[in-house]
């Protein structure tokens, strides 16, 4: 019996050392994607910047496509918890306005990021490994249950909320896409009146879809 949880306790602890190495691991990933891009991203550079072998990672991440598969379900926690914060308001309406602020000023203040979990296509490619895409269910969950209940309260236009929740999800998104792939310069505006472009489109949108 005594061995028995002895062996107990080692197994946990083995875990637990696994957890943190991934851990350190992600957020070597997460520091070097911001500052340095996706292109400095490599096995053996976080290796060199953790202080391990590169075979030490490879014990935990097959390649740098499912490290980065990790790197950006941690960026969907984040925003995920950016909206708990930001969603105040009582009313439906005006809550989903604040989740539209709240998405365009987390891409704002993490562009790097943003391009890792909407744009570039490398985490994906360790998805088709897995049974579903689940990093981004807790931000979609937030904006759906959001329109639904908008939806059900008659607060908006639209009669379905899969489709009130792509339609507005789409809206936001493609603004970004165009503004951190400098598509937007076609518009000819500087870049305080680009933000402000934005501000309003995004504002005009809204005011498109109430009821």
């Amino acid at each position: 019996m005594q061995r028995k949880h002895s062996d107990m306790g080692i197994a946990e602890r083995k875990e637990r050392e696994r957890a943190d190495m991934r851990r350190r691991i992600v957020d070597a990933a997460i520091k070097m994607f911001v500052e340095e891009g996706y292109e400095k991203v490599s096995i053996r550079n976080i290796a060199d910047r953790i202080e391990y072998s590169p075979a030490t990672i490879y014990l935990y991440y097959k390649d740098k496509d499912e490290l980065l598969y990790d790197v950006q379900k941690e960026a969907f926690l984040t925003l995920a918890d950016h909206f708990a914060r930001n969603l105040t308001a009582a009313d439906p309406l005006e809550r989903l306005e604040q989740l539209a602020w709240a998405y365009v000023g987390f891409y704002r203040e993490n562009p790097e990021l943003y391009d890792l979990m909407f744009i570039i296509k490398a985490p994906m490619n360790a998805e088709h490994e897995k049974e579903k895409w689940e990093n981004g269910d807790r931000a979609y969950d937030a904006l759906y249950n959001l329109v639904a209940e908008c939806v059900k309260a008659k607060k908006i236009r639209f009669t379905d909320a899969t489709v009130a929740a792509m339609s507005i999800w789409a809206f936001a998104h493609g603004l970004i896409a165009l503004d951190l792939r400098s598509r937007l310069k076609v518009c000819k505006l500087h870049d305080n009146e680009l933000n402000i472009g934005m501000d309003d489109s995004i504002k005009a949108y809204l005011e498109v879809i109430k009821r």
